[in-house]
Formats: structure tokens, sequence, C-alpha cells
């Protein structure tokens, strides 16, 4: 395919329902939302961010810290996110969406790059790339927390003028397994033996137990390496199991009808 322009779409907002404010909780003193930020910086493929957060009063500091990082920022609906996210994406003209949520500061960038990867190289075999399961019966095998998607602008785009569904506005990406699955192409990523493991490591950040996890992670291993890995953080488990008897009783907000 021709170069396309990469863009990382960050869903970003203050008024968490479990978690209020999570994204600009701090550790080693910069927002979580930063962090996840400067860790997409270390992608081969990404032209450039932009944070889809809403135009809730309370967000005003979501576009205050994207203003001193000189970060794209776009306000929209709190309810409607995929309408967010489209034209968050159409105000800086991307043509390849990469949909990374605010709630995923651990971010390996090789994790993403490996998604893009698939799609890039495929193009058009596939619509839709992810390495979050699902498709097929395909089992998830990534951590939670290194939840990657990537499709066309121009497909969202469609997509968001046909469903009115409540769950598909809230969930950007999720018509594509729904009502479009035998329309669109879906691929799963194969995930490579270093980023597996049988304990499942939850490191997305949704309630205090999670924020704790991850505050141990990046503090553990920022003072070593800076751009620490996917690869790291599971090292640093294997060697520290009891850090995930912290949020492991947390339970994880699904969807209906994938299948």
């Amino acid at each position: 395919m021709n170069r396309k322009k990469i863009t990382a779409a960050i869903e970003a907002r203050m008024g968490s329902s479990r978690l209020p404010g999570k994204v600009l909780m701090e550790i080693d003193s910069k927002p979580v939302l930063q962090i996840l930020i400067e860790r997409l910086s270390g992608s081969k493929y990404i032209d450039e961010v932009i944070v889809a957060a809403t135009t809730n009063p309370s967000d005003d500091k979501i576009e205050e810290l994207c203003k001193n990082l000189n970060v794209n920022i776009y306000r929209g609906s709190e309810d409607d996110v995929l309408g967010r996210v489209v034209s968050a994406v159409e105000s800086v003209k991307g043509d390849l969406i990469v949909e990374i949520t605010g709630d995923c500061p651990l971010m390996d960038p090789e994790v993403a790059d490996a998604v893009i990867e698939e799609y890039v190289s495929n193009y058009p075999e596939y619509d839709y790339v992810t390495n979050i399961g699902y498709i097929k019966n395909a089992v998830r095998e990534i951590p939670l927390g290194m939840d990657v998607r990537v499709f066309s602008f121009k497909d969202l785009k469609q997509i968001s003028e046909l469903t009115d569904d409540k769950e598909d506005r809230e969930h950007v990406s999720l018509y594509f397994f729904r009502t479009g699955k035998d329309k669109y192409k879906l691929h799963n990523v194969a995930i490579p033996d270093k980023w597996k493991r049988d304990y499942k490591p939850r490191l997305c950040l949704d309630t205090s137990e999670d924020f704790e996890v991850i505050k141990i992670i990046h503090e553990s291993l920022v003072k070593e390496k800076s751009d620490f890995n996917l690869e790291d953080i599971l090292n640093f488990l294997d060697k520290n199991i009891h850090v995930l008897e912290i949020n492991s009783e947390v339970v994880q907000k699904t969807v209906t009808n994938l299948e």
C-alpha cells in the first residue's frame, strides 16, 4: 500500500466510573497519560498521536497537559466515543488508526508496531488487525493493558454513519466484531512466546488496585531502563509474582455478543 498517515488515537477522559481522574494520576511525578504518550513515541510507524478527550470541563486538565506536551487533542462527546475518535482523526487527516485507550499506560511500542506491521504488510488482505483475540475463536494471549486495534479511518467513518447502537458508540471498534464481522476481514496477530505468560497479568488501569500494580512496575523498572518493554515487565513479574495479587480480584468489564 502507498504510505498512509498512521495516527494513534488515545481515548482519555477524567470521568471514569471506577477510578475518576485516572489518566492524570501520577507515577514518578508524571501523569499516566504522559507516560503512555512518551512510550508511544518509540513506535517505528506511528506518525502522530491525538488524544480524544471530552467536552466535559473536567477534561480541561487533559487539554492543558496535551498543550504542554505539544500533543494534538480533540474534544467531543463523552458518550459517543466512536464519533469522538472519528472526528479526532479527521481533524489531523489520519489515514490509518491505531486505537489505544488511556488506561494502557505501560503500552510497549513494539507491541503496537507488531499489530501495525501486520496490517500494513498484508494490506488489503485485512480490514482490521488486533492482538486481543476474539476473532474466529482466537484466545487472548497478550496481557490486558497491551490492547491494540488497527483499521482505516475510511472504514471507521463509514461505521460511524451506519450504527446508532449504544455499545457500538461507546466501544469504538466493536462494530467490526459484531455486526460487521461478515463484511470486514478480521485478523488476530500471533503473539510471540516472550509476551505470553500462564498467569495472565493485568496491566490496564481501571481501579486503585490496578494503579498500585502499574506504579510498582514502573518505579521498579524505570530506574534501570527508561524505555523498558513488555518483556522486561514480564521478567520482573516472574520474579515478583506476588505483585499481581494486588489486582487479582478485579473483574474486567466486558461487552456482549462478540461472536
